[in-house]
């Protein structure tokens, strides 16, 4: 990612205004807003031309508070707690996603890391992918977990401008998991129109301990009219900038890295945020991570995925959650200690 100039750094912008989205109410001094388990809750909206530019929010419940001694912890409201993004009026959002997987990891832990677009920096969770509008956002957040109220610290800092560039792009970000047979692909795209992949999370975990040759998958992907795949790889680790299933271990930097990587759990989580190196496509992208390995020496995984997109239109086109069930795809997952204290 290229350093920004002297001229971006000290330009003074005397067409935009600077405003932002908080949970803190002034008059009753709350911080947060609850999100009771079933709810499905508006965090706030925004009306007006610009782009919201940082997201950060936090929450307990996947960590033990002092103040609350007699609270339910368990680290699936990593998994459990939706973050939905709507843009310009539309009525399906184009970010849907567990919070987990949207700032970076989606084995139901917390990682301090901050990249250069998302993170889990120290306690918060923040993500700095431009998102323009043109009319307006609406942010919603809900709460599928059956044991956790989340209590939620949220802000939301934006830019409103007199108006936007024609080409800018709406910002969307598409989950899925699942559980996978030893040969199955892992879809990472599958959109229509025209657009650019800006990067992606992913999450891995094998069923047999040890496991970690679903990373023999590389990619395949189709832009536009390609006949069969326009883009080949040479394998899952190897997109990632690593190599030899992430031998050295993990890593962090400001566009790839790896925040976990456990060969006895056969998990692994990663992140890859694309500049100059997106995907461009007209009409229609098809990524995959297909595994090219004879089957007998292939296993059964899981694994979990969040896409980061520009696309063409506001609308969301994401094909849904699984239920909270569904969500919860990993073989083995770490809980939580109840006795950790802030």
């Amino acid at each position: 990612m290229d350093l920004p100039t002297i001229e971006d750094i000290c330009r003074i912008d005397r067409m935009a205004t600077t405003r932002q989205l908080t949970t803190f109410d002034p008059a009753s001094r709350e911080k947060v807003v609850w999100v009771r388990r079933g709810e499905r809750r508006d965090i706030g909206a925004v009306q007006g031309t610009g782009a919201l530019v940082r997201l950060w929010l936090t929450f307990p419940g996947w960590f033990h508070p002092h103040w609350m001694p007699d609270a339910e912890v368990s680290t699936s409201i990593l998994k459990t707690l939706i973050l939905r993004i709507y843009w310009d009026g539309c009525d399906a959002p184009a970010v849907e996603s567990p919070v987990g997987d949207f700032f970076g990891d989606g084995l139901c832990e917390v990682r301090n890391f901050t990249a250069g677009r998302i993170g889990m920096p120290s306690g918060g969770f923040a993500c700095r992918f431009p998102m323009p509008f043109r009319s307006g956002f609406r942010i919603e957040l809900e709460n599928l977990d059956t044991r956790i109220d989340a209590r939620v610290f949220l802000n939301a800092q934006y830019q409103l401008l007199p108006r936007l560039p024609d080409d800018a792009g709406w910002f969307h970000a598409h989950f899925a998991c699942g559980r996978l047979a030893a040969t199955d692909p892992v879809v990472m795209a599958d959109v229509t129109g025209a657009g650019r992949m800006a990067g992606c999370t992913l999450a891995m975990q094998g069923r047999q301990p040890g496991y970690l040759a679903m990373l023999e998958a590389n990619e395949q992907v189709e832009v536009d009219d390609d006949d069969g795949a326009g883009l080949l790889g040479t394998g899952l680790e190897d997109f990632f900038d690593g190599g030899w299933y992430f031998r050295q271990g993990g890593f962090v930097g400001p566009d790839h890295g790896v925040v976990s990587r456990d060969v006895a759990d056969a998990s692994v989580a990663m992140y890859r945020i694309m500049d100059r190196d997106a995907i461009h496509f007209r009409h229609r992208l098809l990524f995959r991570f297909v595994n090219p390995c004879a089957p007998e020496r292939l296993r059964p995984f899981a694994f979990s995925r969040c896409t980061f997109l520009y696309l063409d239109r506001p609308q969301g086109c994401a094909p849904g959650l699984p239920d909270a069930e569904g969500l919860m795809c990993w073989y083995r997952w770490r809980a939580c200690d109840a006795m950790t204290a802030l």
